[in-house]
């Protein structure tokens, strides 16, 4: 069916120009939109694309003349990333599953299951979990027993959810994430070299153990996820020892990022593929973590703190501040660092050749 250009520009927020009434049916880069499409054309760098399109109608930057650029109609938006989202949004008619339990599922009789519930194929729930009203549950997702779901969430194929896990409203959990596995903690019988290495900073003798064995700490405290919480593809969050691993509210996890047992992550972060939170961290509100970054055991990092990509945080981090670099410094320390490499072969080798010439000159003499 389409939909109206006003439509959409209401669902922006954004104001709308030309034929407002002109209908398209979904939306497109500027060069390879037809007549039926929304160009995306949100900064002047797309300007002669757009021109090379087809497109009758464009999102585009402000001050942008949309009848020069041949549309008969726009929409003007002033944030091309915030309109991005919400024009996605807006465009996105996937649909997750109707509700109703598949004949396949197996489902535990004194599961509590809200109104308008949606449980797949071969799904498996356990012992008096309960799902909240609106929820999805896709195909092959395991939920253990007296785990929490909150209403309208979406839990999808392949998810595990392990026992002592409570999830708030609208949570996502995309295909194959696991959150509640036992967390990797082991000890041994006597003091481990690795202990020592941490203890004496390297200087410790390494020794052969009489008894190599290592015995796992079992993890009892599960994991406690918050509202509007995002959990990406084949992702783990691990269940705390005592008292729960927590996610706040609004935090949004990537694909392939592994969350310790007992950490703690405030509200509203966001958090990159391949990012690694060691056991019993505590990050902030408002934390950002780039791609690859690394966060050690038991370091608390500020709120609002900005870990740029493959950054690795050794230590305690205050709030505000933007790292970069293993180990993290402050990013404007770490770009001269960075300078004064790439200036080291030309420093050794102006170095060098003043030492042959004050040798020559102790020849001479």
């Amino acid at each position: 069916m389409g939909h109206k250009i006003a439509d959409i520009a209401k669902a922006l927020g954004a104001e709308a120009f030309g034929d407002t009434a002109l209908v398209i049916q979904t939306a497109a880069e500027p060069a390879t939109a037809g007549p039926n499409d929304l160009a995306l054309a949100m900064s002047p760098a797309y300007g002669e694309a757009l021109k090379a399109g087809r497109a009758r109608a464009a999102v585009i930057w402000p001050g942008a003349d949309w009848q020069a650029l041949g549309l008969e109609a726009a929409i003007v938006v002033p944030r091309a990333r915030l309109a991005m989202a919400r024009l996605t949004g807006f465009l996105d008619d996937r649909k997750f599953g109707g509700a109703g339990v598949h004949p396949s599922a197996v489902v535990a009789p004194d599961v509590e299951i809200g109104d308008d519930v949606g449980i797949g194929p071969f799904v498996v729930i356990g012992a008096g979990a309960k799902i909240g009203a609106g929820s999805r549950i896709g195909a092959h997702a395991s939920i253990a027993p007296g785990v929490v779901i909150g209403p309208d969430c979406l839990v999808l194929d392949g998810v595990r959810l392990r026992r002592k896990v409570r999830i708030g409203a609208r949570a996502i959990l995309h295909p194959n994430a696991v959150v509640g596995a036992d967390g990797f903690s082991f000890v041994s019988e006597a003091e481990s070299n690795v202990e020592r290495a941490r203890r004496d900073l390297g200087n410790a003798e390494i020794v052969v153990p009489q008894d190599a064995t290592w015995h796992r700490i079992h993890s009892l405290g599960g994991v406690e996820i918050g509202d509007d919480v995002e959990i990406g593809a084949n992702s783990s969050v691990d269940a705390g020892t005592i008292r729960p691993t927590r996610i706040g509210s609004g935090t949004k996890i990537d694909n392939l990022v592994q969350v310790g047992h007992n950490v703690i992550i405030g509200g509203d972060c966001l958090i990159s593929a391949q990012a690694a939170i060691a056991g019993s961290a505590v990050l902030g509100d408002r934390v950002v973590l780039g791609g690859k970054t690394g966060v050690a055991d038991n370091i608390t990092i500020g709120d609002d703190v900005v870990l740029t990509g493959a950054t690795i945080a050794l230590s305690n981090v205050p709030a505000r501040r933007i790292m970069m670099g293993y180990p993290a410094v402050p990013i404007a320390t770490h770009i001269e660092i960075y300078k004064a490499m790439r200036r080291l072969p030309r420093i050794l080798k102006d170095a060098a050749a003043k030492a042959k010439l004050t040798q020559k000159v102790d020849k001479s003499d």
